[in-house]
């Protein structure tokens, strides 16, 4: 095992004009590990996963992965280092059928640097995948547009993209939002599958009763700053949390 953790984040914040949307956010992940980001709507979990992704740039701090400065990174930079997420707005390519949509992410450079270029038949490679987490191969689903998918299929599409790149640490923003009960119940031992594996998981949710069956630990936001960090049981015990939640189904 590293003496490092997979993933360090350190003094991180980031103002958007005079808005201060994260505040000295501090945070290490162990490789294997499963964490929750949890906090009330506009706590600040997105714009942390953004500011971890590249998607945008800290005003100030620095994010570590395996050790590497990868602050400022672009995203296609921190994907080719094993860093996969998926967005809690889906945004497939809707004419296309389901399994096209995983064309971009199994033509990536990370999956021909892994592979050496050769892959095989990519539409089987999707069509295995998406059978994967869920899509039933024989009613011909995968082969359906996205546009008439339902949203239970979108965010099992939206997950089975990130799986492709065979990352290393996944990030998954709000997975469950959306879905039934059933359908989160039948998520879960992907999940659980993929921890297997040896993958290390943050994710961002509302469903806690879902999520804290899974999580080892749990990190709260509240106006982009870190209330409380530990087991489920015990954050949810914080008067702190508590507060942040007051009116809210926790």
């Amino acid at each position: 095992m590293s003496s490092f953790p997979l993933l360090k984040v350190s003094g991180l914040y980031k103002n958007f004009g005079g808005v201060q949307a994260i505040t000295d956010l501090n945070l290490e992940l162990a490789e294997g590990a499963l964490l929750g980001l949890i906090g009330p709507n506009g706590s600040g979990k997105t714009t942390a996963v953004n500011l971890i992704t590249g998607f945008i740039k800290p005003t100030e701090g620095e994010v570590y992965y395996r050790n590497r400065n990868i602050t400022g990174w672009p995203p296609y930079k921190i994907v080719r280092l094993g860093i996969a997420r998926t967005f809690q707005m889906v945004k497939p390519f809707y004419q296309l059928p389901a399994y096209k949509n995983m064309i971009i992410p199994l033509y990536s450079p990370r999956v021909k640097q892994m592979i050496g270029g050769k892959y095989g038949d990519r539409d089987a490679v999707a069509l295995d995948l998406l059978e994967e987490v869920g899509f039933e191969r024989d009613a011909f689903v995968a082969y359906k547009a996205a546009s008439v998918l339902p949203q239970g299929y979108l965010k099992r599409l939206e997950l089975a993209k990130a799986m492709a790149l065979n990352p290393d640490l996944i990030i998954l923003d709000e997975l469950f939002s959306g879905l039934s009960l059933a359908e989160v119940a039948s998520i879960v031992p992907i999940i659980e599958k993929l921890r297997q594996e040896g993958k290390t998981i943050i994710m961002i949710e509302h469903r806690l009763k879902e999520l804290f069956r899974i999580a080892d630990r749990v990190i709260v936001l509240n106006y982009g700053e870190k209330i409380a960090e530990g087991k489920a049981e015990e954050v949810m015990k914080s008067e702190a949390v508590k507060k942040a939640y007051l009116g809210a189904e926790a």
